[in-house]
């Protein structure tokens, strides 16, 4: 299931960086996927909700505030990086998030850094920056606009991860997760609403409608419910293990499915990238 959840959630930005090539905005690509999702993500909500006690005003506020910040902001951010820069590079951005979390946690609650992760932070940010290096000198300064957006993304859900931890415990993940992401879905609507002509939400091609029904279902509903179940059997601590071959999962769809370039530079930063994270994560002084 945590394999299974990890390559679903991989495919996301292989799904559109195809819708990409159908000429839709990112405005209008994200509305399409919580639309889609939306349902989805209430249904959750609605059934780890059933029997439990109810919401107080401030259980509303702070699944608000995550909902804008780990799934709204995080997803928004995403997918506009991801007209700029390759999936593989997206990935790898992605990836560095528990050191993010980590850093948060010391800014702000003086949590001391071990120097593994010390260790691991350092190898795993000189592989996102080999292949930085490398795009930028393929593809221009697009590049760094796009990595700069995805780093905010994770900058963005590393925030969520920081925050979450009290209404997890009060709430259960999967409750949080399926209002948090309701939430997400309504601003992404609503923005759309703002910001484009309603009559033009789906005056796009018929593959960007597919494509975001299957982004909203398999690679964004199901990989939830699978992960949180997978945690449920085998713990959070193997669970997030699995999740190294993520990275990997993205790189061979996008060479496989997109056509991007797969080179030594890729494989080399990859291979830092994730052994960074792994030392990172282990136990150890």
């Amino acid at each position: 299931m945590a394999l299974a959840g990890s390559i679903a959630f991989s495919g996301k930005a292989i799904i559109v960086k195809l819708a990409y090539r159908y000429g839709v905005d990112a405005v209008t690509l994200i509305m399409l996927r919580m639309l889609f999702a939306l349902p989805l993500f209430a249904a959750m909500a609605w059934w780890a909700s059933r029997g439990k006690e109810p919401l107080t005003g401030r259980d509303w506020m702070g699944i608000a505030g995550l909902g804008v910040s780990g799934y709204y902001l995080a997803s928004m951010l995403d997918f506009m990086g991801l007209q700029y820069i390759t999936a593989s590079l997206e990935r790898l951005i992605l990836y560095l998030n528990p050191t993010l979390v980590l850093l948060f946690g010391w800014a702000l609650y003086r949590r001391r850094f071990t120097k593994r992760q010390v260790l691991g932070m350092a190898v795993s940010y000189a592989g996102v920056l080999l292949v930085f290096g490398h795009e930028v000198t393929l593809e221009g300064a697009n590049v760094a606009l796009g990595s700069l957006l995805v780093f905010a993304s994770t900058i963005s859900y590393a925030i969520y991860l920081v925050y979450s931890g009290e209404l997890v415990q009060r709430l259960g993940s999967l409750r949080l997760v399926g209002l948090a992401t309701s939430v997400a879905c309504v601003c992404c609507i609503v923005q759309f609403v703002v910001l484009r002509p309603v009559g033009s939400a789906f005056a796009v091609a018929p593959e960007v409608i597919w494509l975001s029904v299957l982004n909203a279902s398999l690679c964004t509903a199901v990989p939830v419910l699978l992960v949180m179940m997978a945690i449920e059997r085998i713990g959070p601590a193997t669970a997030a293990q699995t999740g190294m071959v993520g990275p990997l999962s993205t790189i061979l769809m996008g060479v496989l499915i997109l056509g991007e370039p797969f080179t030594a530079w890729i494989a080399a930063g990859s291979v830092l990238v994730i052994a960074g994270i792994f030392v990172f994560s282990s136990k150890g002084g």
